[in-house]
């Protein structure tokens, strides 16, 4: 079993590395699913920053992984994200080589896409490469591209963690004005992703130095080689040296990707379908496709909730006992019998060392026994009548009361108790002792008005 981290996630194995630290598969004990959990490598104040302002992008797309949700441990941190598992765009292309225009086609859109809902929350992602955008196991299927990595985007108007002379993302995917320190904005995002779909088009990293020196001194080249026309002149627009050139929106130019679509080619009948497959590789011995397992493949315990607890724990059940849902017939109770008149009395019965529990009925409420009374013997017959069953009175016999068969009653005690006096009850208001030189008082003021007025 892997690590637990802050009592929730347990890490199984290191799928991935970046700059700032390690991507682990992982166990969501809370969630009771796999994650991604991206465990930060390095402490100082600079790197924790990044990792705030990372872990706070909340952003909700099909085609943006974000950040889902993240912990502390002492002096580790990590964030979760959810589990892809196709690899990365560099997966495909290693793989396959260059791919067919039409399925470039379908990932710019879903790029472009969810680079639209990052734009519009004001975050420039500055990071945009191949092994940044990942995709979902899809086989054969149309394929499902996620933007991820916001580990250097940063809001517009936010203040930059990096000096004003030092540029910071990937060499070969920056935009010429971002090699000459200007402020980063959604246009650089843009001339990354005409150069992604360069490499996805040619199957290798494209020269961005020479490709920018070929604009600037010739402008716009030709088509290359593998390219359809409409498709390149959309990629013309994504790669022009001057920001003010290219697309400002990434909305604008999927518009003019979908016009460009219309007008490429069918694909071959002979071209090879491109699959997405898992490129993580199975679950080690522990795990199953349903989380931990115990030694013998079983779910661990815990894997699928709380744990219960002990067999002599308290639980709901027992605070009712189990009892047949039937009541017994008065024939065939256990306590009672046909009584034949004898006149010798039986002899007393052991008394049970506890009380039977009473037979509950099919709508769950319990038969109680008739309260059983005692009335004293009086002088002139020496017998008691015996208590009533619960399904009717019970014959009684004459017999010779033994202390033994007498039922228990309570012993009056030997000197009875008087009961205790009632305290005085206190009425409310003030004591005597403030009452009476207050009427002194209201006494004086009432003799010294009429006073007054037998002087008037």
């Amino acid at each position: 079993m892997g690590e637990v981290f802050a009592g929730r996630y347990e890490l199984i194995d290191p799928i991935g590395r970046g700059g700032a630290g390690a991507v682990w598969r992982a166990w969501d004990h809370r969630r009771r699913r796999y994650v991604a959990a991206k465990v930060l490598q390095q402490s100082d104040a600079h790197t924790l920053l990044r990792f705030v302002r990372e872990q706070a992008m909340r952003i909700d797309h099909p085609h943006v992984l974000a950040p889902a949700s993240w912990a502390a441990d002492d002096d580790k941190v990590l964030f979760t994200m959810d589990l892809v598992a196709g690899g990365s765009l560099a997966h495909v292309v290693g793989d396959y080589g260059a791919l067919p225009p039409r399925f470039v086609c379908t990932l710019l859109d879903q790029l472009l896409s969810g680079l639209a809902t990052v734009h519009a929350e004001g975050v420039v992602h500055r990071d945009i490469k191949p092994a940044n955008i990942l995709l979902d196991v899809t086989g054969t299927g149309r394929p499902h591209l996620r933007l991820s990595d916001f580990g250097i985007s940063m809001r517009k108007g936010e203040p930059r963690l990096t000096e004003s002379n030092y540029v910071i993302g990937t060499p070969g995917y920056f935009a010429p004005e971002q090699l000459l320190g200007a402020e980063p904005d959604f246009t650089a995002d843009l001339f990354a992703v005409g150069l992604v779909a360069l490499y996805l088009l040619q199957g290798r990293s494209p020269d961005s130095q020479a490709l920018v020196s070929h604009f600037l001194t010739y402008g716009t080249p030709s088509a290359p080689e593998g390219i359809p026309e409409p498709l390149w002149q959309v990629l013309a627009g994504l790669l022009q040296p001057d920001p003010q050139a290219r697309f400002r929106s990434a909305t604008g130019a999927r518009k003019a990707l979908d016009a460009a679509v219309e007008m490429l080619p069918e694909p071959r009948p002979d071209e090879p379908p491109v699959e997405i497959f898992d490129q993580i590789g199975p679950l080690p011995s522990g795990f199953g496709p349903t989380g931990p397992t115990g030694p013998g493949g079983t779910p661990a315990p815990g894997a699928y909730g709380p744990v219960p607890g002990p067999l002599g724990a308290a639980t709901f059940s027992d605070a009712v006992p189990a009892a047949p849902a039937t009541p017994v017939p008065p024939q065939q109770h256990p306590a009672q019998g046909p009584y034949q008149p004898q006149h010798q009395p039986p002899l007393p019965a052991a008394a049970p060392a506890h009380a039977p529990v009473p037979n509950r009925s099919e709508t769950g409420s319990f038969h109680l026994t008739p309260p059983v009374t005692h009335p004293t013997p009086t002088p002139a017959f020496d017998q008691a009548p015996t208590a009533a069953g619960p399904y009717g009175p019970a014959p009684t016999h004459p017999y010779t009361a033994r202390p033994v068969q007498v039922p228990d009653q309570p012993t009056p005690p030997a000197h009875p108790t008087m009961p205790a006096p009632l305290a005085p009850v206190r009425r409310p208001g003030p004591p005597p002792k403030v009452t009476v030189p207050v009427l002194l008082l209201a006494l004086v003021c009432l003799a010294v008005g009429f006073w007054a007025l037998a002087q008037t």
